[in-house]
């Protein structure tokens, strides 16, 4: 099952997760790019394990950005699960692998008077929280997968199809803001949203008095509005997310 992310918009600035597929392919200049952009959350993910500010000369930040390599050519996005909340997961346990495997940090336990038990029961709670994390993923993959299931059996009752959005998705960033505006005027009327659902079509006269969008742009994108009036009003929570992150972000 593929995912919201390449079912709705063939956009023309690449996501994180479609440069995250250039890189598999073997852009080198993008894997470059995107551990420069990304230095800050490795850092941060790095950190939270240590419980100290990690610098780029440190040996742990080195590991992160393995790990964080690793996650990029690991990484399946038809899983569902965002690339950063996989990375996490995999640096913090190659770090936690490292301190394990490091005297250094038997050596700062015992100048803190503090002994193995205690550091060991420190990486068994970092690694707990690691479990929880990869349920929750785990847990929002399914919803994901939950959603889009919904929403494909919605279409049909529209004659509508996922292969419909991607071929009929406006191609220009102003069209696609148009299109989705008057998605966002159809759900907040009544009336047109009625209409909407009752006929199982577009109100296109009523819709055309209600936006400053001419019927001929209306009528090229109107599986595209459709479609994402249906997300807006149903419960759809992650493709919503989605499409206002897409759209209004």
């Amino acid at each position: 099952m593929k995912t919201m992310l390449n079912l709705l918009l063939k956009e023309k600035n690449k996501s994180l997760e479609e440069t995250v597929v250039s890189i598999q392919k073997g852009d080198e200049a993008a894997l470059q790019d995107l551990l420069l952009k990304y230095k800050p959350f490795i850092k941060k993910t790095v950190s939270s394990v240590c419980k100290q500010y990690i610098d780029d000369s440190d040996d742990e930040f080195s590991i992160g950005l393995i790990a964080f390599h690793e996650a990029i050519m690991k990484y399946d996005h038809d899983r569902g699960a965002s690339l950063l909340a996989f990375a996490e997961v995999i640096i913090k346990r190659k770090v936690i692998d490292y301190i394990r495997s490091n005297s250094k940090y038997k050596e700062i336990s015992m100048q803190l008077g503090t002994n193995d038990n205690d550091t060991n029961g420190t990486v068994q709670l970092i690694e707990d929280n690691i479990s929880i994390e990869e349920f929750n993923i785990k847990r929002d993959e399914e919803k994901r997968r939950e959603e889009i299931l919904r929403f494909q059996e919605l279409l049909k009752m529209y004659k509508l199809s996922f292969n419909d959005l991607i071929k009929h998705s406006p191609k220009h960033e102003d069209a696609r803001i148009n299109a989705f505006i008057a998605a966002k005027v159809i759900v907040e009327d009544q009336e047109l949203l009625q209409q909407l659902q009752e006929n199982k079509k577009l109100p296109m006269k009523l819709l055309e008095k209600k936006v400053i969008v001419s019927r001929k742009t209306l009528e090229r994108n109107r599986k595209y509005i459709i479609a994402v009036a249906l997300i807006l009003a149903g419960d759809f929570l992650y493709l919503q997310e989605y499409l206002k992150g897409r759209v209004e972000g």
